[in-house]
């Protein structure tokens, strides 16, 4: 891929992201997803904040400033808000808008997927990167009671106190989706949330060694529950004296399955997923769960079975299945979880641009470009009849564009992987910044 499409590829990614901002923050996507949503506003503020406007980092401050301002007593960060009366062509059921809860502000609080998890990850985990590309004190001692607020919340999310978070079906990024109980992806952004903290902390004077202790405990304990192969060795004994819940399903997995070249996607009580969760896996790698010897093994796999085609990358590998323990009949919702479509292994552009970091992450810098080149021939893509379309989520197998055009995350995460590929190293999360 020549150097002249791929700057083209950034300039209209970052018109696009900027062009979805609004007076409370960053919009999901142009035309459809008009809230502030936490995950999609976080993620997407990656490639805000390394924007050549600097109108890009006041996005992500006015975003985090909204969400901030509508956290619930108990420290719970929501999943959207949104302009009370705006109906969302994404979320519509039977003629009806899902509005949630008005707030003082006049602005509506999402009730549909309250109870997300990850809402309050990101929210840390944002603040943290938004800092440090900014180099700013004074915004994060004005949030921080909002973000150990947020931090308590999340420590009532381990119900048996294991060290790692219990979550609920269907309450990561993946919100339509079987995951559930010591999931991978909440606890991977567990482990970096508490890294974000401990950093934040560091930055206003705070007291920040716990964090870094227990970042350290979550990525034992996530090698210990969800890796199966001799890259971990596992721990029975430490198990057997602190751990028994785990004695059984990890026995489970070491006979039935015996090896897998990736981080399973959940444990739950005397049952365990089997499939490539792939976020969940890039992100160990990204945030450094990994070791090398895993991360190879996790790349070389999403190579070898074609997780990165016919675009980079499928959400899962292989696809959930009618029958299947994992499948419920909810994938049916609006035609969305079928084999090869949305959560369940449909392609999607910020999972993409999460796999070029990653690439670049691990070393792997000229696969990093081509992949790039990739991203930006699938963001140029149109399902409505224009170009760069930055559209939500593609087929897993015939490749064309299904979800809405205009995607802030889509157009947001693709600069991101940009200034990786151009720098050699993803902006914030490098060694530099002890990543």
């Amino acid at each position: 891929m020549n150097d002249e499409f791929l700057a083209t590829a950034r300039d209209r990614a970052e018109a696009t992201v900027l062009a979805n901002a609004g007076p409370y923050g960053l919009k999901g996507a142009a035309k459809s997803y008009q809230q502030v949503w936490t995950r999609e506003a976080v993620i997407a503020g990656f490639g805000l904040a390394v924007a050549r406007d600097p109108a890009g980092k006041d996005v992500v401050w006015r975003s985090l400033q909204t969400l901030g301002d509508h956290q619930s007593p108990l420290g719970r960060l929501p999943h959207n808000v949104g302009e009370a009366g705006v109906a969302d062509p994404a979320l519509v059921f039977d003629g009806g808008s899902l509005d949630g809860v008005p707030s003082q502000s006049g602005l509506v609080v999402d009730t549909a997927h309250a109870g997300c998890i990850d809402n309050n990850l990101w929210f840390v985990i944002g603040h943290y990167f938004i800092a440090e590309i900014a180099g700013e004190t004074n915004r994060i001692k004005a949030a921080w009671p909002r973000l150990t607020a947020a931090y308590r919340w999340l420590e009532y999310q381990d119900s048996n106190e294991c060290g790692l978070l219990e979550v609920h079906e269907s309450k990561d990024w993946a919100d339509l989706f079987a995951n559930r109980y010591n999931t991978l992806l909440p606890n991977v952004l567990w482990f970096a949330a508490n890294k974000a903290m401990a950093a934040l902390a560091a930055r206003i004077g705070e007291e920040a060694d716990g964090y870094d202790i227990r970042a350290n405990d979550i990525r034992f304990k996530i090698n210990q529950l969800l890796w199966v192969g001799p890259e971990v060795a596992r721990d029975e004994g430490w198990i057997r004296r602190h751990r028994m819940e785990w004695l059984y399903p990890t026995r489970l997995v070491d006979v039935v399955l015996q090896e897998r070249p990736y981080y399973l996607p959940y444990m739950a009580f005397r049952d365990y997923g089997d499939r490539l969760d792939t976020l969940g896996n890039l992100f160990a790698i990204f945030f450094g769960v990994a070791s090398d010897a895993q991360t190879d093994r996790i790349l070389d796999y999403i190579i070898g079975a074609g997780v990165d085609q016919p675009w980079p990358v499928k959400a899962c590998w292989p696809v959930v299945q009618p029958g299947d323990k994992d499948w419920r009949d909810y994938y049916l919702l609006r035609n969305l979880n079928l084999p090869h479509q949305y959560h369940n292994g449909g392609c999607w552009p910020y999972l993409g641009a999460f796999y070029v970091a990653t690439l670049v992450k691990a070393g792997r810098l000229t696969q990093a470009r081509e992949v790039l080149g990739r991203l930006a021939e699938m963001n140029h893509a149109t399902r409505f009849g224009g170009e760069w379309e930055f559209n939500e989520w593609f087929h897993g197998i015939s490749g064309r564009p299904m979800g809405f055009p205009g995607q802030s995350w889509s157009a947001g995460v693709f600069a991101y992987a940009h200034e990786a590929v151009l720098r050699g190293a993803p902006p914030v999360f490098d060694a530099a910044h002890g990543w």
